[in-house]
C-alpha cells in the first residue's frame, strides 16, 4: 500500500470480531473495544481512588477532592444556578475525553533493533499495526457524545424552566428569533461533533505523517503537542461549550 492507502487504513475503524444476537451478527470495531477499555479503566480507577475515604483527607484522597472541587467550581462558574445537577455529567465527559483524546501517547513501540532491520515503509506498517488510536477520531463516537449533550440541554431546559417557560424562551426577546433558536438544537450538536472529530482526526493524521517521515523516536517530542496538548484542549472546549449551552437553557 502507498502512503495514502496507509493513512486511509489507519483512519478507518477495523472490525475485530462479531457478536451474534438473535441471528444478527453485530460487528465490534477497534473503536468500540478501546472505548470499552477506557470506560473500564475509569470505573476501576474511580472505585480504587474513592475506597477507604476518611474525614481528614490524606494521600490519594487529596487528589480526588481537588479534581471534584475543580469540576464543581467549573460548573458553578459557567452554569450558575442548578450547577450541582450537571457537575457529575460534565466531570464524566471531561475525564472520558481527556483519556480518549490522549490515549495515543500509550502506544507500544517495537525495539530499535527491530525497526532498524525493517525498511521505512515496513517500519511504518509495523508501528501502525499496534497503535492505540483515539476513539474520538471516529465520527460515530463524537456524534453520540454531541447528541447526549444536546439532549441534556433540551430536557434540562424543559424540566427546570417547565414546559411553558421553555416554549416562551423561544420567543424571547422577540418572536422573530424563534426560528434561529430552533435551529440551534441542530447546529450546536453538529458543531460539537465536527469540532471534536476534525481536530482529533487532524492531529492523528499529522502524527501518522510524522511517524512516516521521521525516525521512529524523534516524533515523541511532537507527540506532546499533537497527542497530549491538543487532546486536552479539545476535551476542555467540548465540556466548556456544553456548560454554556446548559446555562442558556436553564437560566
Amino acid at each position: 500500500m502507498n502512503l495514502g492507502e496507509e493513512l486511509l487504513d489507519a483512519m478507518s475503524p477495523h472490525n475485530l470480531f462479531n457478536i451474534s444476537i438473535f441471528g444478527l451478527s453485530i460487528p465490534v470495531t477497534d473503536t468500540v473495544v478501546i472505548t470499552w477499555v477506557i470506560m473500564a479503566f475509569l470505573i476501576i480507577a474511580s472505585l480504587v481512588m474513592t475506597s477507604n475515604m476518611k474525614l481528614v483527607p490524606v494521600g490519594r484522597q487529596n487528589l480526588i477532592e481537588w479534581v471534584v472541587e475543580t469540576i464543581n467550581g467549573f460548573a458553578r462558574t459557567n452554569i450558575g444556578h442548578h450547577w450541582e445537577y450537571f457537575a457529575p455529567y460534565l466531570g464524566t465527559i471531561l475525564l472520558f475525553l481527556l483519556t480518549a483524546n490522549t490515549i495515543s501517547i500509550f502506544n507500544v513501540l517495537p525495539g530499535a533493533g527491530e525497526i532498524y532491520r525493517l525498511t521505512h515503509l515496513e517500519a511504518f506498517r509495523y508501528v501502525n499495526g499496534i497503535n492505540i488510536r483515539p476513539p474520538t477520531k471516529d465520527i460515530n463516537v463524537t456524534s453520540c457524545m454531541a447528541i447526549m449533550s444536546i439532549l441534556l440541554v433540551l430536557f434540562s431546559g424543559i424540566i427546570i424552566r417547565k414546559p411553558i417557560g421553555w416554549i416562551k424562551s423561544f420567543v424571547e426577546p422577540v418572536p422573530a428569533i424563534a426560528p434561529f433558536k430552533v435551529m440551534d438544537y441542530f447546529i450546536r450538536p453538529t458543531s460539537l461533533c465536527f469540532r471534536l472529530f476534525s481536530n482529533i482526526l487532524g492531529s492523528f493524521i499529522v502524527m501518522e505523517l510524522i511517524y512516516f517521515a521521521m525516525p521512529v523516536f524523534l516524533p515523541a517530542a511532537l507527540s506532546i503537542y499533537f497527542d497530549l496538548f491538543d487532546g486536552v484542549l479539545q476535551a476542555y472546549i467540548f465540556v466548556f461549550l456544553t456548560s454554556l449551552y446548559i446555562a442558556e437553557a436553564v437560566d
